[in-house]
């Protein structure tokens, strides 16, 4: 295949094949000699005193190997930690004990642990430990517990505020006091339960005679998890050996430290054989982290003519019991910066004020903050339009950040890197046909039905980087990343990656990008990833980065295996290395075609080194680390057409199209799958997905049975486009795009939905638009 048909090629995923018939190992899949299992008792209460625990009869029960308790970790196992400490928002980060020492703070809270034989021994001794609580008041919501009165979660922080964090830019009281409209709404982003199909896992295995543990587990970034298991556990990172293997779904939820992996950890250390703990799946609803759950009080600013001039607001985020490894910069740095949107909107003031609640702890779930800052800056363009009669369209037309402005710095003090915002907006709006639908809406509503359009104009912060930036918003780790490219005798490459995959197809990509480099074939180039005794030190995959950031690495790495590789070609074909350039996988003399060695030529000469120039090594393997200069900001245009009952108030997801820019594109096929993924998770919050707790702490949304996800009949064919719009950042032109839909898609079907009610007097639903909600508001309720 020629070199410049592989970047840029629709490859089918070569990752599929395995995963589709059954093939692939997963976590629970691991076998080891002398295994036990680990199960764990958690808190039926929401809030409440432990008073007394009685492990006697689980220490006595069939098949019991060791019952623990968290006053049994105390002083031997450190607390949880959280990785982003957020300055100048005096954060407050109590203690996360692993297992629950005197207090229990959320449903689902881990008490104790059962070692067993065998899983369903422990299950049953789980049974047999007699916990006696002294309930306590309850605060679920996340306004609320910051009253006066309400119930105090952690002693050391008052009124149950995490943290104050401000961001501001511009001259938002001139921007006020100049303007001829202003609008308030209070939004809602409701809770959500990520729900990978693969529940967490993990299995220990300690080594005495070395002192090593090895730890398999369901991890998106697994240096991350090694360090963080170090600090938990006491022992040095060297010693710790985290392999994650296929990975069944993460959208966030698989990126954090949990109490669960440091438990199993230590008793595989203190018990002397392997241990496994395979979480349930009413264990995953009530002790994986949970997404979103915002309260956001909004005032925005206009003109008359639908120019907008500053937002200011407020947003409670709710952070659940504990603080998650990546908790307090999800509403900060991940959402408050990116308020005013794709938008020149020159100023900007918004408090995020982070709270402890007797819920579920919340951390980054799939966007992770930029849904929720989308929704919000879209849903106030919506009411903006609304309020001055102007066609949505315009408004967004209007405020758009024209595409010769770039880089542009926004009020929070992001600089953006490319844009061509109104060219997305243009594609979008010729495949749906805008004027002719907006015609079929006329009619349709002279028939008593109820047509909608809705639109999300859109752009996210991702490919997270770089590594000074990290510090400087309190991220404890660096965000740089790794490659090795290593060509084999035959010609045959390894590629070894920091970052981790886990379903994103980057096998696929990684092996397109190496292949467009170096001239080898696909199907010759291994992808490595996922075990820190095999790779490099690598920051993992989440915030869209894999690809910009991983992505590039590795293609700096191929590039200094081709620059040494031309060095030797030049000296087997007796020609100077400037005489020397590769084309369609062959170094050629230049004028002389013929006179040529192949890549597999020279990696086979390079690795017998019988005849290499003087100075250069043997082998042809290279390595490369790629820290970006900026984030990477991709946009584009969503558009969605519902239809709404007007009999039940049932909403039909009539046409979706998503014209995405991600810079240049390596797989078309592969970007089209992240974008379906993604707009199915953003069309579910909009219209289904709610986590819902009672008074007293219950989660009622605990299962599948009534936690609502959609099936594909549920959502109709997405119809996808592109613009390209490269990226300055780095070598490629890359963005990334595993979030892209997910982002987008929830603003548009709601702005639809709000559209086709709007001849009602209709001006704002908060999520899910559940039948019932919509009925209520219909002529026939």
């Amino acid at each position: 295949m020629a070199v410049s048909r592989i970047f840029g090629a629709a490859v089918k995923r070569r990752e599929d094949p395995r995963l589709i018939t059954g093939r692939a190992t997963y976590t629970d899949d691991v076998r080891l000699s002398n295994l036990a299992y680990v199960a764990f008792l958690r808190s039926p209460h929401g809030h409440a005193r432990i008073s007394r625990i009685d492990t006697s009869r689980a220490k006595s029960a069939p098949g019991v190997v060791a019952v623990v308790t968290g006053q049994d970790l105390a002083g031997k196992v450190n607390g949880i930690p959280t990785a982003w400490l957020i300055p100048n928002s005096d954060l407050k980060t109590p203690t996360h004990p692993p297992l629950a020492v005197d207090t229990v703070r959320y449903v689902g809270d881990a008490v104790a642990a059962v070692v067993a034989d065998s899983r369903a021994a422990a299950s049953d001794a789980i049974d047999l430990i007699d916990v006696e609580y002294d309930p306590l008041p309850v605060v679920v919501d996340g306004e609320k517990a910051t009253q006066p009165g309400a119930p105090q979660l952690h002693p050391d922080v008052p009124n149950n505020v995490a943290f104050r964090w401000q961001v501001k830019g511009g001259d938002v009281d001139a921007a006020f006091q100049s303007a001829d409209v202003t609008l308030k709404q209070r939004l809602v982003n409701q809770r959500l339960i990520p729900n990978a199909m693969e529940p967490r896992n993990t299995v220990a295995q300690y080594n005495p005679a070395t002192g090593d543990l090895t730890v398999t587990m369901t991890s998106q970034n697994p240096h991350i998890h090694r360090f963080l298991l170090s600090v938990i556990l006491g022992l040095p990172e060297h010693r710790i050996r985290v392999i994650a293997p296929e990975v069944g779904g993460g959208f966030g939820s698989k990126i954090h430290c949990y109490p669960e992996e440091a438990v199993t950890s230590y008793l595989a250390m203190t018990l002397d054989r392997p241990i496994k703990w395979t979480e349930e799946r009413r264990e995953n609803y009530l002790a994986t982290i949970h997404g979103r759950d915002h309260i956001v009080d909004l005032e925005v600013a206009a003109k008359r003519d639908g120019t907008i001039l500053g937002i200011r607001g407020r947003c409670y985020a709710n952070l659940g019991a504990y603080l998650s490894t990546a908790a307090p910069g999800v509403p900060t740095i991940l959402h408050g910066l990116m308020m005013t949107g794709c938008y020149n909107i020159s100023a900007l003031d918004y408090e995020v004020v982070g709270v402890f609640t007797n819920t579920t702890p919340v951390d980054a779930y799939r966007g992770a903050g930029r849904p929720e800052a989308t929704y919000a800056v879209e849903r106030l363009v919506d009411l903006v339009a609304a309020e001055l009669k102007l066609d949505p369209v315009d408004v967004r037309r209007k405020n758009f950040i024209p595409k010769t402005a770039f880089p542009f710095t926004v009020p929070s003090g992001l600089s953006y890197d490319s844009g061509d915002y109104e060219g997305a907006l243009d594609k979008a709006l010729q495949m749906v046909d805008y004027k002719k639908f907006r015609a079929e809406q006329s009619a349709a509503r002279q028939q008593g039905r109820y047509l909608g359009i809705g639109f999300s104009t859109y752009v996210e912060i991702c490919g997270l980087g770089p590594s000074v930036v990290a510090g400087a918003v309190g991220f404890q780790g660096g965000l740089w990343d790794s490659a090795n490219v290593r060509v084999h005798p035959t010609g045959k490459a390894t590629v070894f990656t920091g970052t981790s995959p886990h379903g994103q197809g980057e096998e696929t990509t990684f092996a397109q990008i190496v292949a467009e480099e170096l001239g080898i074939p696909i199907d010759d180039i291994e992808v490595v990833h996922g075990d820190t005794a095999r790779i490099a030190m690598g920051w993992g995959t989440y915030g869209s980065r894999t690809t910009a950031v991983g992505g590039t690495a590795m293609v700096l790495a191929a590039r200094k295996v081709k620059e040494k590789a031309r060095i030797i070609a030049a000296h087997l074909l007796e020609a100077s290395p400037e005489d020397v350039v590769f084309a369609n996988g062959r170094f050629q003399v230049k004028g002389v075609p013929e006179r040529s060695k192949s890549m597999q030529d020279v990696a086979l000469m390079a690795n017998l080194a019988w005849n290499m120039p003087k100075g250069i090594e043997p082998g042809l393997e290279e390595s490369s680390f790629f820290d970006p200069s900026n984030f990477v900001y991709p946009f584009g245009t969503h558009v969605a057409i519902v239809e709404v009952d007007p009999g039940t108030g049932v909403v039909t997801l009539v046409r979706y199209v998503a014209v995405d820019d991600c810079g240049n594109v390596i797989n078309p096929k592969i970007v089209d799958g992240q974008v379906h993924g993604g707009v199915a998770q953003g069309v579910a919050q909009a219209l289904w997905e709610e986590a819902v707790y009672d008074a007293n702490g219950q989660l009622l949304s605990g299962s599948l049975m009534d936690y609502a996800i959609p099936t594909a009949e549920s959502l109709p064919s997405f119809e996808t486009a592109r613009t390209e719009t490269p990226s300055p950042v780095n070598p490629l032109g890359l963005k990334g795009v595993g979030e892209t839909g997910t982002i987008a898609s929830t603003p548009a079907v709601v702005n639809a939905v709000i559209d086709a009610l709007s001849p009602l007097g209709v001006r704002h639903i908060d999520m899910p638009l559940k039948p019932e909600k919509i009925w209520r508001l219909l002529p026939t309720a």
